[in-house]
Parts: C-alpha cells; sequence; structure tokens
C-alpha cells in the first residue's frame, strides 16, 4: 500500500520528542505548516545526512511559515544524543510502536527496514506532498522546500 497522498488528511498524533515534551500534530498546525519526516534509524549515515540537510535548510523552513519535526522508532533518549551530536535545530519523536508510521503507510525499505518518506502537511492538516526515496535522502529536504516555497 502507498503512503498516504497529497489531498488526504493527515492522521493526527501525540508522541514523546526527544527533549521529553510531547507533541500533537494537530497543536503543531495550530501555527504552521509541518514538514514530517520518517526516516529508519538515528545516526546512520543516510539519516544523518538527511537529518544534516534539514538543519542546514531549517532557516528557510522556519522563514516560510514551516515546522520541521523528524520521526522514527528510536527511543527518546537516542534522538535527544543525535540532535546532541549534529546540532539538529528542530523536533525528533519517538513512533516506537510504530503506529504512526502505519497510519501514515509509509513503505518498508526492501520489505524489511522501516521507510523513508517525508511530507508536507498545510495548517488545515492536509498533505500537500508526500515524497518516497530510500536512497537519496538529501532530496527530501529539496521536494519539501520546493512544495514550502510555493507558499501553505
Amino acid at each position: 500500500m502507498a503512503a498516504i497522498q497529497p489531498g488526504e488528511r493527515a492522521p493526527d498524533f501525540t508522541l514523546p520528542a526527544h527533549d521529553g515534551r510531547d507533541i500533537t500534530l494537530s497543536t503543531l498546525l495550530q501555527k504552521s505548516a509541518v514538514v514530517l519526516f520518517f526516516y529508519p534509524k538515528d545516526d546512520t549515515p543516510g539519516c544523518t545526512k538527511e537529518a544534516c540537510s534539514f538543519r542546514d535548510t531549517f532557516e528557510d523552513f522556519t522563514a516560510l511559515g514551516a515546522t520541521v519535526v523528524g520521526i522514527s522508532s528510536d527511543p527518546p533518549d537516542s534522538h535527544r544524543r543525535f540532535v546532541d551530536k549534529y546540532h539538529l535545530p528542530f523536533i525528533l519523536v519517538s513512533d516506537t510502536g510504530g503506529s504512526v508510521r502505519t497510519a501514515y503507510r509509509v513503505p518498508k525499505t526492501l520489505f524489511i527496514r522501516p521507510g523513508r518518506t517525508t511530507f508536507v502537511i498545510d495548517r488545515n492538516g492536509i498533505v500537500r506532498m508526500a515524497f518516497t526515496h530510500a536512497r537519496n535522502a538529501e532530496r527530501h529536504v529539496r521536494e519539501a522546500l520546493a512544495v514550502v516555497r510555493q507558499g501553505l
């Protein structure tokens, strides 16, 4: 089954973040659009490239009115180490049971590893972009930024 597609409503969620807070999508959407990127694992080569690309363009996203949120099944303490090591300025949330990944229908890589999919969600909670590409992590950032630049 394919990931949630543009035009569909983004499933709401509340998950623990790396900084100890609980993050709820609908609360974030009250203030800004959200770029939600699902990634396989903290501190692995592809995921680090992706996270650092989001870090390096973070100010572009925020200037355009978007909040960046990363999500994986790693626990909050792993996220905290990842944030500290690479100076990531955005929120990382823990979907340890995989229920949010399932709700967004994020496909697995090679049918076994958690997949890599990025969604741009407008303030009304509607998905404006869904991009899945397992190997080109940095392209996720370029694709999302292009959509956010079009205005949400």
